[in-house]
């Protein structure tokens, strides 16, 4: 069955004429299964990147240690370097940039399970990040932040920005 959140996404993109790249680390690549199942998502689906350690994003994306080491992996700084550096590293024009705390462990006060960041990379355009607070266990919290990673790149190549 078809992913009807990833098939209206790759609508928007395919009317676009853009390629998609995306960066995951908490989603651990459940944004580029839901995209790649759709049939022809060849035509605008390039590449996915799963960035799941501090030094995957560092090697893979060209997030600079400092960034990391004074905000955290799941801040709005890192998924916009996460984002600029899949533009870099693909032939995507929007590029989409996942990092949070899935649970059950590895929350903090300051960032509890459920604490997503994400951000939409157009090229040539703003980067827009956003941070968000899921609940529910592991599994709700990834899927939550895929339907909105997806929701939100429909949203900006629309012409809005995604809310937070």
């Amino acid at each position: 069955m078809t992913d009807a959140l990833a098939a209206q996404a790759g609508a928007v993109l395919a009317r676009s004429g853009v390629m998609l790249a995306i960066a995951e680390s908490c989603t651990g690549g459940l944004i580029a299964q839901r995209v790649s199942a759709v049939p022809g998502s060849s035509r605008w689906f390039d590449r996915g990147f799963v960035s799941y350690s501090n030094s995957a994003k560092e090697q893979m994306l060209g997030v600079a240690p400092a960034l990391l080491q004074a905000h955290g992996a799941v801040s709005e700084p890192v998924v916009l370097a996460m984002a600029a550096g899949v533009l870099v590293r693909s032939e995507a024009g929007f590029a989409i940039a996942v990092s949070g705390v899935a649970g059950p462990g590895g929350g903090s006060p300051a960032k509890p399970v459920g604490t997503v960041c994400i951000a939409w990379h157009r090229a040539g355009s703003a980067a827009i990040a956003r941070a968000f607070h899921f609940a529910g266990d592991r599994d709700a919290v990834r899927m939550a932040a895929a339907d909105a990673a997806l929701r939100g790149l429909i949203t900006c190549l629309e012409g809005g920005e995604p809310e937070g």
